[in-house]
């Protein structure tokens, strides 16, 4: 079946993330949910969906194509990721971000880590980041470890 992996990114760690999945799925397509288009999921027996987390929340683009696509994700062997920096609310987040029925259907479901680099953040945004993780600068805390269990998990 092919796979379909939507992602939805605000500094390109998610991106970065979902295309380290991509290599690991053999024929897999990247979308970023900003894009207007996204290919038909009719297409795609198989849907990852990946969002980084700001202020506990996924990224809008996500949101809405959750509530658009309900339906059919539901009949579609489901993934999701998270990215942020926050790991231990991982739970907390998935349960906050996704409603039930996509949750349990989700064959994978977790959190890969993510990336801070204050060059890419504003004024605001840094202060808020340092003083919620308590990180000094530039940081990457992706874990090429727990995308491997993921894609195994989900191609199982």
């Amino acid at each position: 079946m092919k796979t379909l992996i939507l992602y939805a990114t605000k500094y390109g760690a998610t991106h970065e993330i979902a295309e380290r999945i991509a290599k690991r799925i053999p024929g897999a397509i990247l979308h970023n949910l900003k894009q207007a288009s996204i290919p038909a999921l009719t297409d795609f027996g198989c849907v990852i969906i990946g969002s980084s987390i700001y202020g506990g929340s996924i990224r809008k683009e996500a949101k809405a194509f959750l509530a658009q696509n309900m339906d059919i994700l539901k009949e579609k062997d489901i993934g999701l990721f998270l990215c942020g920096l926050r790991a231990e609310e991982e739970n907390q987040y998935f349960a906050s971000n996704f409603p039930p029925d996509i949750l349990t259907a989700a064959k994978s479901a977790s959190f890969l880590g993510g990336i801070f680099d204050p060059q890419k953040a504003g004024f605001l945004e840094r202060l808020i980041i340092k003083a919620a993780t308590k990180l000094p600068g530039y940081i990457d805390r992706i874990d090429d470890e727990r995308i491997e269990q993921f894609v195994d998990k989900y191609l199982g």
